[in-house]
């Protein structure tokens, strides 16, 4: 596999409009349950919230913990591979900046 081709498969594990916000939620350890992930993302539907929380857990980045209480709990965290990523979106945003400051006349 090319270089070009596992950089296209690495960032189809973030596609869709969802998956980097949740990401950031969950970012830092941060342990939520679902309906904290709807608060903290109003925008998203429940469904959609749904679909992404079970595409990541099956790509290994979310980890989801059910309690067995009544009623049911469930919790979501990020893998440790998950968590790796925040360095790799820290230098992405670190260069989005630059692009930023690039583009700004200068006075």
């Amino acid at each position: 596999m090319s270089a070009a081709q596992r950089v296209e498969q690495a960032l189809g594990y973030l596609e869709g409009r969802w998956k980097l916000v949740i990401l950031f939620q969950l970012f830092g350890g941060k342990v939520l349950r679902f309906s904290e992930l709807e608060r903290a993302i109003p925008a998203i539907s429940q469904k959609m919230l749904t679909q992404q929380l079970r595409q990541m857990e099956q790509d290994g980045m979310v980890r989801r913990i059910v309690y067995p209480e009544v009623p049911p709990r469930v919790e979501y965290c990020l893998t440790d591979w998950g968590q790796a990523l925040c360095p790799t979106l820290d230098s992405l945003l670190t260069w989005a900046e630059g692009r930023d400051l690039a583009a700004k006349p200068s006075e």
